[in-house]
């Protein structure tokens, strides 16, 4: 997006210093995952998002420029604290299958503590077409490039199967952390991280040749 689309609004405004701008979007970040994830995001008015993250209604048009920018904006931000997350993991292990299995870990508490992002994420991003699909697809390539390192690293180190695609397999550890990570959230509570972890890292398990 350009910054001409984030800087326009229903009228000139002061343009919020970059730590009040990043305040302001983990307030509207939060807000609204919220609100989507009771009634979808085509549900949900910028001003109720405005209204329950405190902010006024020119606030958000003035940084994002329209409801679809917003929400654009707001899964980049999501993204990035999946990404730092999943990055605070690197190399921190030097066994590239333990770090894997902290990396899962991490996107676990990511879809803990922000269900409703994984809700937006699973119900948009396979969505044809989707409003947004230029935005999902540059993400997941975010995504997928972390996992792609973290399978290049096991394989560097272990001996695995030549019969499995690394594309298909970081593909499926992607979707598994959004499907698994949302499923234990909304019908099976009981189930524990480290259950959710194991049964993610299984298939990684299965890459591996003994």
């Amino acid at each position: 997006m350009s910054s001409s689309s984030l800087d326009s609004g229903p009228e000139p405004l002061k343009k919020l210093r970059p730590g009040r701008t990043n305040a302001t979007k983990q307030k509207l970040f939060e807000a609204s995952m919220e609100l989507i994830g009771e009634r979808g995001a085509a549900g949900v008015t910028v001003d109720e998002i405005a209204a329950a993250a405190g902010v006024s209604k020119g606030t958000v048009y003035y940084n994002f420029g329209s409801k679809s920018d917003l929400i654009a904006q707001l899964l980049r931000h999501g993204v990035d604290i999946l990404l730092a997350r999943l990055l605070s993991v690197k190399n921190a292990s030097d066994d590239p299958l333990s770090a894997m299995d902290e990396m899962i870990g991490q996107a676990m508490d990511f879809m803990a503590e922000y269900p409703s992002f994984a809700r937006l994420w699973v119900s948009e991003n396979w969505r044809i077409p989707s409003e947004w699909q230029d935005t999902f697809a540059e993400l997941r390539e975010r995504l997928l490039a972390v996992i792609r390192t973290a399978i290049d690293a096991v394989a560097e180190v272990y001996s695995v199967d030549p019969g499995v695609s690394r594309g298909s397999l970081e593909t499926a550890i992607f979707g598994a952390c959004f499907v698994v990570g949302l499923d234990r959230q909304t019908y099976n509570p009981e189930r524990t991280r480290e259950q959710s972890i194991a049964a993610i890292m299984a298939s990684m398990r299965g890459y591996v040749v003994k």
